[in-house]
């Protein structure tokens, strides 16, 4: 039985989740098919533009993305502190930027009030569309949207384009989101795409690299966004001081999906280097579990990753009554 996309979405059991969507009647986001001769390789560019775009108007953060020949994935968090601290001002503003205001909400930007009778209404569209700027499914629902609706119109068609709604897995701890995000930095190269993680274009590795080497390179400087999609950060030990974002230092990250990359080569297959990547150890997860969780990520849990306990009760609160991964959470929780 299909659930219910507002149970699998629990911003208060946790914020982090990852999405991924697929094309129909084989449809091609970017890159060359074999079927008509054309290149879409463009298409990327409106996939990676428009996350751009929404990442600034929602209360959403961006932790990892890869754009693909017939599908892409994001790794995202919901800034539920954010959403709650938006003025209505923000909130009308934000909202206008994607959708054609209702003349209400129209009118209060324009003058700064309504009238006695109009206030009740002002309130219920306020409340609405914050709650929407917090939303997953509206996030998705905008972006793809508008690359459906452009897709089909050069390719002078009708229909649908994505095979179906988004599917999506709760990531409950960092571990997972750990291992998630490499499975998607990681999604060229697995796909022999690539070799360099410095070449797999449109993937959010690739970005992270090239605002890292900017900085070492001009330590005075903050790296140019212009062209990028606002990622949330590492902070490494700065987590302690509450800073929002990812819980480990960028140079640990890079290290360990360096290794994992050249691990899970073809040309390198089954090599396992002496010295495991510091957090590895940190962590204590196994050389073999973490590439097995960096290729089959996907497959070894249906919409919840996590510690096997908080997965259990993730999918009971869902309404679900079995929970795929047992073997692959311990893998990844050994302690």
């Amino acid at each position: 039985m299909t659930i219910s996309r507002r149970k699998l979405i629990e911003p208060q059991i946790t914020p982090f989740y990852h999405v991924i969507n697929r094309c129909v009647r084989r449809a091609y986001l970017c890159g060359d098919d074999p079927h008509n001769g054309k290149n879409y390789q463009h298409r990327r560019g409106w996939i990676v533009n428009k996350i751009k775009q929404l990442a600034t108007i929602f209360c959403i953060d961006v932790c990892a993305y890869a754009v693909m020949s017939n599908h892409y994935h994001l790794v995202l968090k919901i800034d539920i502190e954010q959403q709650q601290k938006l003025t209505p001002e923000a909130v009308i503003s934000r909202w206008l930027q994607l959708f054609n205001g209702h003349p209400i909400a129209v009118d209060f930007l324009k003058e700064g009030q309504v009238g006695a009778e109009k206030q009740q209404a002002l309130l219920n569209l306020v409340e609405e569309w914050q709650q929407r700027l917090g939303s997953i499914s509206w996030f998705m629902r905008c972006l793809n949207e508008e690359i459906a609706r452009k897709a089909n119109k050069e390719d002078q068609c009708k229909g649908v384009f994505w095979e179906g709604r988004f599917k999506s897995q709760a990531l409950l701890d960092e571990k997972a989101l750990l291992s998630c995000m490499m499975y998607v930095d990681l999604n060229p190269v697995r796909a022999g795409v690539t070799q360099s993680l410095e070449l797999s274009d449109f993937t959010s590795i690739q970005q992270r690299i090239r605002e890292y080497q900017q900085l070492k390179t001009s330590a005075k400087q903050s790296p140019s966004n212009k062209a990028h999609i606002q990622l949330l950060p590492f902070v490494g030990a700065e987590h302690q001081a509450k800073k929002a974002g990812i819980n480990f230092a960028f140079a640990d990250y890079l290290e360990l999906i360096d290794w994992t990359g050249r691990c899970i080569r073809n040309d390198k297959k089954g090599f396992i280097a002496p010295n495991q990547p510091k957090i590895l150890q940190q962590l204590g997860i196994a050389a073999d579990a973490w590439l097995d969780h960096s290729e089959q990520f996907m497959e070894r849990y249906a919409n919840v990753s996590g510690k096997w306990s908080r997965m259990c009760a993730f999918k009971q609160h869902t309404g679900g009554q079995w929970c795929k991964g047992k073997l692959a959470s311990y893998q990844l929780h050994p302690n």
